[in-house]
């Protein structure tokens, strides 16, 4: 995957990456442009001026006029983007607004703020969003009516599990919100990173059973403890498939497995201590 570019993935998707590529990132944003005409811009993606100049070059090569900016979250590598081109396009924000946790888009201030199964005009043809809290609780993703593409942002990456962090990530809200996408018909998965996943119904399918699966071992680990435990302490067994380097990233999600089986009175925490109930 090629950052820059503009790719057509439908007749009226296209796709251009911005050069973010990170352990968190993947190969780079995916900054979505939908319609022929009327250009629907979906994740602008991070402020930096070689992805907005490709963004704009993507507007004249599709030969349309921008006409609203929609995101799927306010991650720094997914929204920043937004407010400088809503304001040189003056176009509306679409999206929600969430109460800043040190990683939020604090320059993101919605001119519609969605609600669930929102109707969002592209061109002609029906975008739904879909209310999908759990990587954040401000997370929607996007179903493109007439192609059946789901577009994800963080919440499905195409070839990675997806980082929870609390208090604004939940463990729970994230399961609940995969289980709600089944209720869709979906033709593939566009992801916030990474390529189309062309099995939505099993790759949502193994991303529930994958995690509940780690809670189960998240459980077992805790069970197998002779004392009340940090994560330092619980990463490296119940994360011990996973490279030590991404360790640190992995005690986010392990936090938040954690807090889930407190919600279900599974585990109990004192001063930073975890253990089983």
């Amino acid at each position: 995957m090629q950052s820059g570019i503009l790719e057509q993935l439908r007749p009226t998707v296209h796709r251009v990456i911005a050069p973010n590529p990170g352990v968190m990132t993947g190969p780079g944003t995916n900054s979505y442009l939908l319609g022929r005409r009327r250009i629907t811009l979906l994740d602008p993606g991070p402020p930096m001026v070689e992805h907005v100049e490709a963004l704009e070059a993507a507007l004249r090569q599709i030969g349309g006029e921008l006409t609203q900016i929609v995101v799927t979250h306010t991650h720094p590598d997914h929204s920043p983007a937004a407010a400088m081109l809503a304001e040189r396009y003056d176009v509306p924000l679409l999206g929600r607004a969430i109460a800043d946790d040190g990683h939020q888009d604090t320059s993101f201030s919605p001119h519609i703020e969605l609600q669930h199964e929102h109707d969002i005009d592209v061109d002609g043809e029906r975008l739904i969003a879909v209310h999908t809290p759990g990587h954040v609780d401000n997370h929607f993703c996007f179903l493109h009516e007439p192609s059946g593409l789901l577009f994800t942002g963080d919440h499905i990456m195409e070839g990675a599990t997806v980082v929870i962090i609390p208090p604004a990530g939940d463990m729970a809200d994230y399961i609940a919100s995969l289980e709600r996408m089944l209720e869709y018909p979906l033709q593939a998965l566009a992801p916030g990173h990474g390529r189309l996943i062309d099995e939505p119904r099993a790759e949502i399918e193994a991303l529930i059973k994958h995690r509940l699966g780690r809670e189960h071992k998240v459980r077992q680990t805790l069970e197998s403890q002779q004392r009340p435990q940090s994560l330092d302490g619980l990463v490296v067994h119940a994360y011990d498939d996973v490279d030590p380097a991404l360790h640190p990233i992995a005690q986010l999600s392990l936090w938040a497995h954690l807090l889930k089986l407190q919600k279900d009175g599974e585990a109990i925490e004192r001063d930073g201590l975890w253990q089983r109930v």
